[in-house]
């Protein structure tokens, strides 16, 4: 571990924190040539997950997938690490199919820790951050509890859970960001001193059983995918055996166990004053508000290889331990369970993201970005999105490069950073394929073709990735162009994918002329949801170029809203609170109507003269 005591330490970048968006920060940040410090409190914790042993989900595998195409980690380590590979909605279409792997924990945090290591212009530093300096509005270094000081002209602040948090299990209250580590008290007073507003949010997680305990024999199982589907697009192929979940349920007794004891969970009892999230609630919540249900289906998870760990996904709870054990006593299959860790709540300090800019560079402090849950974010996946396009930015703010901002119709990030932007986050965000209006053409499986050339200018995209992508290009448009030409029954290939359940997409792969091309699954994949999506992707692309022109509509950030005559009063106070960048932000602002955009833009023509 460095010494740091003896003389002030001197950077380009320093990230705090090494969670998912902490490690993707670093590593996007010192890839991209800025000399960068990552501090965190252990490098044995670099991209701990705390919380479920897994990556992906509906939209959330779409978000690893850009993650990956833009040059990021994840995607890499969840293939290298996984134990169970499965695609979402396979029964639907495309567009909300999305990837989703269980990890070895452990796995997956060496992996993520030794690829720091070897990451040229990264230092790691093992120490704790507790203040944020600035000068003159400007960011100027952050000191550590040890004593030391480290400078540089941007930071990117990614604490996690970690900013004055307690943690709840029942009656019982302690400080902590995580079980059996310190929180990080005096940062978030540090924030507040250079001018930042903080609010509080909670979670909770879930109990972790002894595998040898639990008894899954009568249990559904659930397998992986026999063909499983890597996330990253350079993975060629996942040929580890697949590890089961299993499937079990909970009932009326369990229910009533809950309600009786609602008076001793600290998020259900008001003792949490923090907004929990709606949409990973707690199983007391769940009981509540879904009275009707008579059971909720719980998700028996392994968290490494050797299963010897199961994480009980669906029983968050705040619970005391004693009901926490009754209830598992009670749940088919671990009625015998050995409690290795008990679950627990934790409430804890963000700072709303209305303060962000689309770089996510604070308005209020030049120089110091803000990434995952400290926005109001929850989830692996939202945190490691944010993470990337806060390392990119501060890594060009370095250089004097306008900062990288992707729209709502590139990408499930931008829709991500857009939202926590223009919405009121009161709760914990999570993404959902819902939030995106543009989801037809933002699917897993086109995630490299939207990204991959941005990752490449960036500079994040190598040489063999970038070769691979071209290829991969060119194999799509060989293969469409055979699909257009050629004919069946007087309609070409191409016009024959559209029809649905038609059996030439099953059998297209075994054709003489495209088994001559030797084209690879995803790019067979890639030309027939061009093809059935083709009518579809025109008309919103339409719809894309119209609001396209409001985005490129900016609105100068010291504009004085007050003073536009003819801008409803609510107008008024909601874009000088939330200062959008461009009008198509404005727009997407609650209580903002047509008729202020036209003020607006009546407005910006006169003042332009």
């Amino acid at each position: 571990m460095m010494d740091m005591t003896k003389k002030l330490n001197c950077f380009d970048c320093i990230v705090v924190g090494a969670g998912h968006a902490g490690v993707e920060a670093a590593h996007a940040a010192s890839r991209l040539g800025a000399k960068t410090a990552l501090i965190t409190m252990s490098r044995d914790k670099i991209a701990e997950m705390s919380c479920n042993p897994a990556v992906g989900g509906l939209a959330k595998g779409q978000i690893a997938r850009e993650i990956d195409a833009l040059g990021g980690l994840m995607g890499l380590a969840i293939d290298a690490t996984g134990i169970q590979f499965r695609m979402l909605n396979r029964s639907k279409g495309p567009a909300v199919q999305s990837p989703r792997a269980q990890a070895d924990r452990g796995k997956y945090q060496k992996w993520m820790q030794h690829r720091l290591e070897k990451t040229e212009n990264l230092t790691i530093i093992e120490s704790t951050a507790t203040q944020i300096r600035a000068k003159n509005s400007e960011v100027e270094a952050v000191a550590c509890k040890d004593g030391s000081k480290c400078r540089a002209e941007t930071v990117i602040l990614t604490p996690g859970t970690f900013l004055g948090a307690m943690l709840y299990m029942g009656e019982h209250k302690w400080p902590g960001g995580r079980r059996d580590e310190p929180a990080s008290d005096r940062l978030s007073d540090s924030l507040r001193r250079i001018g930042l507003q903080l609010g509080r949010m909670a979670t909770d997680t879930t109990p972790r059983l002894d595998a040898q305990t639990v008894g899954v024999d009568r249990l559904e199982i659930q397998p992986g995918d026999e063909s499983p589907v890597p996330f990253s697009f350079i993975t060629d192929r996942i040929e580890r055996p697949q590890i089961p979940c299993w499937i079990t349920y909970t009932n009326e007794k369990i229910h009533k166990l809950l309600r009786d004891n609602l008076h001793r969970a600290p998020l259900s009892s008001g003792r949490i004053t923090g907004t929990d999230p709606r949409y990973c609630p707690s199983i007391e919540a769940k009981v509540v508000r879904f009275a009707d249900k008579k059971q909720h289906r719980i998700f028996l998870e392994p968290e490494e290889e050797q299963i010897k760990t199961i994480y009980c996904n669906g029983i968050f709870t705040s619970m005391p331990a004693d009901v926490q054990g009754q209830m598992l006593r009670m749940l088919p299959g671990t009625q015998n369970a050995r409690i290795v860790y008990y679950a627990y709540a934790v409430e804890y300090d963000y700072c709303p993201p209305i303060q962000l800019k689309p770089s996510l560079e604070t308005k209020k402090i030049t120089g110091l970005f803000l990434a995952g849950q400290i926005n109001g974010t929850s989830g692996y996946e939202e945190a490691a999105a944010q993470g990337i396009i806060a390392g990119i930015n501060a890594a060009r703010k370095l250089e004097g490069k306008e900062p990288v901002v992707l729209r709502r119709d590139q990408a499930y990030i931008g829709v991500l950073i857009d939202d926590l932007l223009t919405k009121n986050i009161a709760e914990p965000y999570r993404m959902f394929t819902s939030r995106a209006e543009y989801r037809l053409s933002l699917r897993s499986d086109n995630a490299d073709r939207r990204l991959t050339p941005v990752g490449r200018e960036i500079g994040l995209v190598e040489d063999s990735r970038w070769q691979r992508y071209q290829k991969k290009i060119e194999d799509i448009s060989r293969l469409s162009g055979y699909l257009k030409k050629t004919r069946r029954n007087g309609q070409s290939l191409w016009h024959l994918l559209k029809q649905p359940k038609n059996p030439l997409e099953r059998d297209l792969h075994d054709m003489a002329d495209v088994k001559k091309m030797n084209l690879q699954t995803d790019v067979l994949r890639a030309a027939t949801i061009d093809a059935k999506y083709e009518g579809y992707l025109v008309k919103q692309a339409k719809q894309v170029a119209g609001f396209r022109n409001l985005e490129n509509i900016k609105l100068p950030a010291d504009l004085e809203y007050q003073d536009i005559i003819h801008l409803r009063a609510e107008a008024k106070e909601k874009l000088s609170a939330f200062r959008p960048a461009t009008l198509a932000q404005a727009a997407r602002i609650a209580g903002i109507s047509p008729a202020d955009i036209t003020v607006l833009q009546i407005y910006l023509k006169k003042r332009a003269g």
